[in-house]
């Protein structure tokens, strides 16, 4: 059986298979995964200690293939709703190129050989970091979370959060607090990024039933929402800075950036969230300051190792 390439098609219908390799690369959700991987890797190289170049490689690959795993689970358990958005409905499930059952065998092959590869290259804590990771964003997020409560976002971000914390247990076998910290970073930055997100696609979230907070709580209530998130996160940002893990010229960039993401919020506050311009400004910067400030946190953390400063 195959899939023929209609949007309405949800049987699967005698003939040749229209699945490519690329089909498969856009189940591993590549931008996603390009964000798990920055963020493991600035975790990696900012950790105490240190590890030989190919078993880091190996371990970053591991990680890699553990993030699109996730995003393969999700496209799978999701086809149903991404094929009412007109944002999701190509992707490869509910276009009808890839069958959900070939999805989720390949989700969970990718699963365990991510788990048990970076067990073997660097050590089991880091292994269980990602394998707890992948069970939250494709069960508890994906199968629970984003189908019943407008929380979808704050409480699934914490799988987003976590690759920093599994990149720094690569090289300590441990959790250190100051992971913790690149973990609150991205935890608090989830939130305001995609409710500026679910602002423009509001109409999409509505037809799929998915309840983000605009369409269960309003467009204001999401837009103060935004505001307060950006209040919290702007100071946490530059928290790295006193704490020894970066430098006061890190700390700069990060209150620069942190004043720049405020400002960025008013104007959907101002506008009770109906302003798209607003919410679109906000959606595309905050991807811009979460990616320069973990940059920074990476030049610092190569410039520390090669003891420059």
């Amino acid at each position: 059986m195959a899939y023929v390439n209609d949007l309405n098609a949800t049987e699967p219908v005698p003939g040749v298979s229209l699945a490519t390799p690329r089909d498969y690369f856009e189940l591993l959700k590549p931008r996603v995964m390009q964000l798990v991987v920055f963020t493991a890797l600035v975790g990696m190289v900012m950790a105490p200690g240190s590890i030989d170049l190919f078993s880091g490689a190996v371990a970053l690959f591991a990680i890699t293939i553990g993030a699109g795993a996730s995003g393969a689970l999700n496209m799978w358990y999701d086809a149903d709703i991404d094929r009412k958005m007109a944002r999701t409905r190509l992707r490869p499930v509910p276009s009808g190129r890839v069958a959900p059952g070939e999805a989720l065998a390949f989700g969970i092959v990718l699963s365990v050989g991510s788990v048990a590869l970076l067990g073997l290259a660097a050590n089991w804590l880091a292994a269980g970091l990602l394998a707890f990771t992948i069970f939250f964003y494709a069960v508890i997020y994906t199968m629970w979370l984003k189908r019943s409560t407008p929380e979808n976002i704050v409480i699934g971000g914490a799988a987003g959060a976590l690759p920093p914390v599994v990149g720094w247990a690569v090289l300590t076998g441990a959790v250190g607090w100051e992971s913790l910290v690149l973990f609150a970073i991205i935890f608090l930055w989830t939130p305001p990024h995609f409710w500026a997100l679910a602002l423009l696609k509001e109409e999409d979230y509505r037809r799929a039933n998915v309840p983000m907070l605009p369409n269960v709580a309003g467009a204001a209530v999401t837009a103060h929402r935004i505001l307060y998130y950006s209040l919290i996160l702007a100071p946490v940002g530059v928290v790295p800075s006193f704490i020894g893990l970066a430098s006061p010229v890190y700390g700069v960039i990060a209150a620069g950036l942190g004043a720049v993401l405020i400002w960025k919020a008013l104007p959907i506050l101002r506008s009770a969230g109906t302003d798209r311009a607003a919410a679109r400004g906000m959606f595309g910067y905050s991807l811009v300051y979460l990616f320069v400030l973990f940059a920074a946190l990476l030049v610092e953390g190569i410039v520390a190792r090669l003891g420059w400063f």
